[in-house]
């Protein structure tokens, strides 16, 4: 992960990610922050239940879209447990909360210099069996208020999670078997 140039961290010394597409449309996501954990701010554990505003704070987020189409989801997933689904037409177009019949998967792993969320999700059935393309993105906050907008790539100017630019990791259709 990259750190955003105009939001420089002073705590994370390095961010990692891990990304497998599962069988059904499932996503599984490992999100891993090298950073003196008592400098970042993490929240307090909370119910595992969808909450907006998540970015507003620590916040780990998952952009997927169909390759070929306009149109894409947007996944939050807190240290709190909390988490939010979005899909939107084109880019930040009609906004609409994403039906999630199964909420996701959270779970964090954390140590003093250390800390990791793991998020599995399913996608809607018109997800499944396609060509994906994925926004992997961030928003660390650390406790003097300092946050950085990390993402596997940046558009130039203010960070933009949105933009297509971010969107670079290629997952193809799985072969079910």
């Amino acid at each position: 992960m990259k750190c955003h140039p105009d939001t420089p961290t002073k705590a994370v010394d390095e961010f990692t990610v891990e990304v497998e597409l599962q069988e059904h449309g499932r996503i599984w996501i490992r999100y891993h922050v090298v950073a003196p954990v008592d400098e970042l701010t993490l929240g307090l554990p909370s119910a595992a239940e969808r909450t907006d505003g998540l970015w507003k704070t620590t916040c780990f987020e998952a952009f997927v879209m169909q390759a070929g189409n306009p149109g894409y989801l947007e996944f939050n997933f807190a240290p709190s447990s909390e988490w939010a689904a979005y899909s939107f037409s084109g880019y930040r177009e009609a906004m609409e909360e994403l039906p999630m019949p199964i909420a996701p998967e959270l779970g964090n792993d954390v140590s003093q210099i250390n800390f990791a969320l793991e998020a599995t999700f399913e996608l809607p059935h018109a997800f499944a069996d396609k060509d994906l393309l994925l926004a992997i993105t961030a928003v660390i906050e650390e406790l003097d208020g300092t946050k950085s907008y990390w993402s596997l790539a940046h558009p130039s100017g203010a960070p933009d999670f949105h933009h297509p630019d971010c969107f670079t990791l290629r997952l193809p259709a799985r072969a079910e078997p």
